[in-house]
């Protein structure tokens, strides 16, 4: 019987109780019937109470399985700033969490005098073989990962408690994730600067060993790049000659220095530079008549540089000597002659 039931037997018990005392109190019942009505008052609950029992039976088997369970006795230590190491040295992750446990039967041999200490000391060795394989900059992946694996109770290496974790963060001191953060743009731009010399040695090997091996591949190359325009290419051929000659370093083939001389005309124009003291003085000795290997150009050189440097025209003498003097050229700077020191 389910106490709503006993609750209702016994308040209609009492109900019929005081109407029997009023009536019997109107009737002058004699006193047999007042010990008979007390009788019936006090067995009726009573034989209600245990057929309900007896109806009732036992608690079926599945219906015990939905009692709920006798509850746990907890506790709960709050730590932070553990370091935990990462894969990576000098890389430690900094752990902050609630280390729940509750203390499993006791044991003959010797009390915990301090279970909170036992299970952080359990909590810390299962988070740090899980962070010892992680790498430090996935920190934030690292955490979900704790979280997961420190969810549940497990015992401690004593047998004394249980404890798991909860409230988990997972951090890096700040210098290292700065670090790290410099580590990966470096990586990147790495990463890019490796393509891009790849992407230049393929195109300089594909214009070396394929366009410009020679003439004729340069010319084919040169054709299906202005979509078949024969004219243009004709006209170019001096050009691609000369670009293929100097890509193999070599000589250009006699017989394509025709349509060099050809295509190098107006389209080609000689810058001209101001003509230089050396080069009027060349002038000089071709009008007094002293031709190449005339060893009178050598000795009116030497004395017309001579006469220059007492002007301070040390360079345009120097340039003198190294074009027109046959004799072994040194600079004047080293045939200075070392000044006499003053006597004190």
């Amino acid at each position: 019987m389910t106490t709503g039931r006993k609750t209702t037997t016994i308040f209609l018990t009492i109900l019929c109780a005081l109407l029997s005392t009023i009536l019997g109190l109107m009737q002058e019942w004699p006193s047999w019937a007042w010990a008979a009505l007390a009788v019936v008052l006090v067995g009726v609950p009573a034989a209600a109470f245990k057929i309900a029992a007896m109806r009732r039976g036992s608690l079926p088997a599945d219906f015990t399985n939905f009692v709920p369970a006798a509850p746990i006795e907890r506790r709960e230590h709050h730590v932070s700033g553990v370091a935990l190491p990462s894969r990576w040295p000098d890389y430690d992750f900094i752990l902050s969490a609630t280390v729940r446990w509750h203390p499993l039967e006791a044991r003959g041999d010797h009390c915990v005098l301090n279970p909170a200490g036992l299970a952080v000391e359990a909590v810390l060795d299962r988070a740090r073989a899980l962070t010892e394989q992680r790498e430090p900059a996935r920190a934030s992946f690292v955490q979900h990962e704790l979280s997961g694996v420190l969810s549940t109770l497990h015992p401690d290496p004593t047998g004394h408690l249980q404890a798991m974790a909860e409230n988990i963060a997972l951090t890096l001191q700040e210098s290292d994730q700065e670090r790290l953060d410099k580590l990966a743009e470096v990586r990147k731009d790495k990463a890019v600067w490796e393509h891009q010399r790849t992407y230049e040695q393929s195109k300089r090997e594909y214009l070396g060993d394929d366009v410009l091996k020679d003439t004729g591949s340069a010319v084919v190359w040169w054709l299906a790049k202005n979509d078949n325009q024969i004219d243009k290419t004709v006209s170019d051929l001096g050009l691609l000659a000369q670009l293929t000659s100097a890509a193999n370093n070599t000589d250009i083939p006699e017989r394509l220095q025709d349509l060099i001389s050809s295509s190098s005309g107006p389209s080609a124009p000689v810058v001209e530079r101001e003509p230089t003291t050396a080069d009027h003085f060349e002038a000089f000795l071709a009008g007094m008549g002293f031709t190449d290997g005339d060893v009178r150009r050598g000795m009116l050189t030497k004395q017309i540089a001579d006469i220059i440097r007492t002007q301070d025209r040390h360079e345009t003498a120097d340039e003198l000597l190294r074009r027109y003097d046959p004799q072994p050229f040194t600079s004047h700077a080293d045939d200075q002659p070392e000044e006499p020191e003053h006597p004190r």
